[in-house]
């Protein structure tokens, strides 16, 4: 059991990592959070493959639960949600339907690679 968190602690540490880094490399634009958007997405593609091919528990947790729930983020999603939708309607609009409509697809597409694998 302590083996679980030690896995979960060191994929989040990577994630948490990974992702200030991206979204501090992607973040320069000003139209839309391009970092945010990046690592949502990508995130929802690679649990989708993680969740198809039915990995080992522990991989499960480290790359799953670990990387890529401290990869992804929900709440900074929404902070941007918010800010988008009090400046530019439009932008709003376009950040939420690619991020909501790609990371469902990007999951499904996922799953479907992951089962092939």
């Amino acid at each position: 059991m302590l083996m679980h968190y030690i896995l979960v602690g060191m994929g989040g540490f990577a994630g948490a990592i990974s992702r200030f880094a991206l979204s501090k490399a992607l973040n320069k634009y000003e139209s839309l959070p391009f970092g945010t958007m990046t690592v949502n997405l990508a995130g929802s593609f690679l649990l989708g493959i993680i969740t198809g091919a039915t990995v080992d528990e522990m991989i499960a947790l480290l790359f799953g639960t670990g990387f890529l729930g401290a990869f992804t983020t929900f709440s900074t999603l929404k902070l941007e949600l918010n800010t988008l939708f009090l400046k530019d309607k439009k932008m709003f609009m376009l950040y939420l339907i690619i991020t909501y409509v790609g990371g469902i697809a990007l999951a499904f597409f996922g799953y479907l690679i992951g089962g092939m694998v």
